[in-house]
């Protein structure tokens, strides 16, 4: 297979290079949070995963090659990045929905970045005079093609954080239930929705040590706490950063888990995620 040709134009070598640093900064947040806890998501982990894997090698090609068919291909790769974070955040991938956070953010900042730098290396000369794909296109036929691509870029992520749920968690001023259910042969705590309530080991009874992207992941049980049959423990709450009251058991802060996709699951359970373990919390006198 012959050689890319010597890139001779330097707009066009700065932008392949900074494309490809952004594709890898996006799969290196991806990978993070992947650690992080997102690997303990069903079907969610492995594809933080694959898409960091991804990242990593379009964006080595990218800087090593040159060439305009990979640089397409990585282009479509973060359109479809960006096109999975907005149906994550407006209606959901594979049960889970995702929440506004820094990380989120900054990730989708960069996937636009490299769509509009990956246009032009697709669109700029190659040495020699080669115009390539742009000499086949309509007149201004380039620009326009290239301008649009980075508009839908904007336009997904705008989308996706004006639909996102911040990670903050907002006071509540109504009851938080509890209730009791057998999972696994062990009665655990639930909330109202029947889904399974965790504790974390490196919380205080006075302080949660969750927050941001954590946050997301175990979302908070928030509100004034209301004994239902069979809970017997001792309830109370804590107050979160912004004012929400988090229920607390038997000193112990109470989250759901975003990898439950329905109520009776306890995926959550043993979890070492967040810097600590996660574990179910269970009705008071009761052992496994």
């Amino acid at each position: 297979m012959a050689s890319a040709p010597k890139d001779r134009s330097g707009l066009r070598l700065a932008a392949r290079l900074g494309a490809a640093g952004l594709l890898l900064a996006s799969g290196a947040i991806h990978l993070d949070l992947y650690l992080t806890g997102y690997r303990t998501i069903p079907t969610i982990g492995d594809l933080f995963l694959l898409q960091a894997a991804a990242a990593f090698v379009l964006g080595g090609a990218v800087a090593a090659l040159g060439l305009r068919l990979v640089s397409a291909a990585a282009a479509l790769f973060a359109l479809a990045t960006l096109a999975g974070y907005l149906l994550a955040v407006r209606v959901g991938l594979f049960g889970f929905k995702e929440v506004l956070t820094t990380a989120g953010v900054v990730a989708g900042v960069l996937e636009v970045a490299a769509v509009a730098l990956l246009a032009l290396v697709v669109l700029l000369p190659l040495a020699g005079g080669d115009t390539g794909w742009a000499a086949r296109l309509p007149p201004r036929g380039g620009r326009t093609l290239g301008g649009a691509g980075v508009l839908v870029a904007a336009g997904m992520l705008l989308a996706a954080l004006t639909g996102a749920r911040a990670a903050a968690v907002s006071p509540v001023r109504g009851p938080a239930q509890l209730f009791t259910r057998t999972i696994g042969g062990v009665r655990v705590l639930t909330d109202a929705k029947g889904f399974t309530l965790y504790w974390f080991t490196l919380d205080t009874p006075r302080s949660s040590r969750c927050e941001r992207s954590c946050a997301a992941l175990w979302p908070p049980l928030i509100g004034r706490p209301v004994a239902g049959p069979g809970v017997s423990g001792r309830l109370g709450t804590i107050v979160r950063p912004g004012g929400a009251r988090q229920v607390t058991y038997d000193g112990h802060p109470l989250y759901t888990y975003a990898g439950d996709s329905s109520p009776g699951q306890a995926n959550g359970n043993g979890l070492d995620v967040n810097g600590g373990y996660w574990h179910e919390a269970r009705a008071s006198g009761h052992k496994a």
